[in-house]
């Protein structure tokens, strides 16, 4: 068994376009030797939104703390904790902090890229 504990002090600043006011954790992935499945814990400031994005891969996520919006396709939904989502592959998709706190969720991705490729941040 191999363990690890979330903490949102351990998360590190993404720096890529489209982000704004984000942190993430590989919480178990190739590095922990895992053969198919990624997951990651993000931290998203209030007013911070990850990029508007499309993969060939899906997400499934769980809502920790916090409330913010989940984009996909055009169709905006409200968020909070307690809510798990399932991220469709190949749809545009973001999600934004609305809230006074920060936004945390754990975020579940294949290691692999439905084309072929590892998935970044895997």
């Amino acid at each position: 068994m191999i363990r690890t504990r979330l903490s949102p002090e351990e998360t590190t600043p993404i720096s890529i376009d489209g982000v704004k006011d984000v942190s993430m954790r590989v919480l178990l992935g190739g590095e922990h030797g895992m053969p198919n499945f990624s997951m990651r814990h993000f931290v998203v400031a209030p007013g911070g939104h990850t990029p508007r994005h499309a993969h060939d891969y899906e997400h499934q996520v769980i809502v920790l703390g916090g409330c913010g919006e989940a984009e996909q396709d055009g169709v905006t939904s409200t968020i909070q904790s307690g809510d798990v989502l399932y991220v469709s592959p190949e749809l545009t998709h973001q999600f934004r902090n609305t809230g006074d706190e920060p936004m945390q969720f754990v975020c579940l991705v294949p290691r692999t890229r439905n084309n072929g490729g590892e998935v970044p941040g895997s």
